[in-house]
């Protein structure tokens, strides 16, 4: 009675863990079927994203490239404050560097890091510049977003070497000529909300130097290209 007892119990057993395996592999097989058949869509869904915030800094007639695959990885750190690696796209026509697209961050706005995306033409000029993500107080430094005013235009067509009308910049002055105007520089403010602009403006005139600095080696790395 003891065997037939021990026998029962090991059917039992062996039953059970059948049971247990096949419910695994089934759900291990619906879960691989649901990666599958969503990683596709999902990762088109991210390009498609991805690509809309670049043509709001690049207006796609300066390239006629493949953004998203040529790009080329930028260590974190130095000049664009990144803190972990980066992807700059690159813009060509006709197979010609046209501009490049970096990501920055200005790490001293009022409430904390202000994410930036910045465009700047072959010849150094900006093409554009948003932010992509800060936490700046609502209706008052949150108007460095473009969804809540034009203040962030001010950029486009600036240089180092240039004004946004065109007028040339004494390497001496260029520093003065890249803070706002409370600091004695060129760009706009809000009353009471100074800490953010100056943090934007400061980040945008280290990611222009950044690119006058890199910007042959930049278009001449490696990188997946199509």
């Amino acid at each position: 009675m003891s065997v037939d007892m021990n026998e029962s119990k090991f059917k039992h057993t062996a039953i059970t863990t059948a049971i247990m395996v096949l419910f695994t592999m089934v759900g291990t097989a619906l879960l691989a079927f649901t990666y599958f058949s969503t990683k596709t869509p999902i990762e088109a869904s991210e390009a498609e994203a991805r690509l809309t915030l670049l043509n709001e800094v690049l207006p796609p007639s300066l390239h006629d490239n493949n953004l998203l695959k040529d790009t080329v990885e930028i260590a974190a750190g130095g000049l664009l404050g990144n803190t972990s690696k980066t992807l700059a796209y690159r813009a060509r026509l006709s197979e010609k560097p046209a501009a490049v697209v970096l990501e920055a961050i200005a790490p001293d706005g009022y409430s904390g890091e202000i994410k930036l995306l910045i465009a700047i033409r072959h010849d150094g000029s900006l093409a554009g510049v948003r932010v992509l993500a800060h936490r700046e107080t609502p209706g008052l430094g949150d108007y460095i977003d473009i969804a809540h005013s034009d203040w962030i235009k001010h950029f486009d067509n600036q240089s180092l070497a240039k004004t946004q009308d065109g007028k040339a910049l004494e390497n001496e002055a260029q520093d003065e000529y890249w803070k706002v105007k409370k600091d004695g520089g060129n760009f706009d403010y809000m009353a009471g909300a100074t800490i953010t602009p100056r943090a934007v403006v400061k980040a945008v005139h280290q990611t222009l130097q950044y690119f006058q600095a890199h910007q042959n080696e930049l278009f001449a790395a490696a990188g997946e290209q199509k």
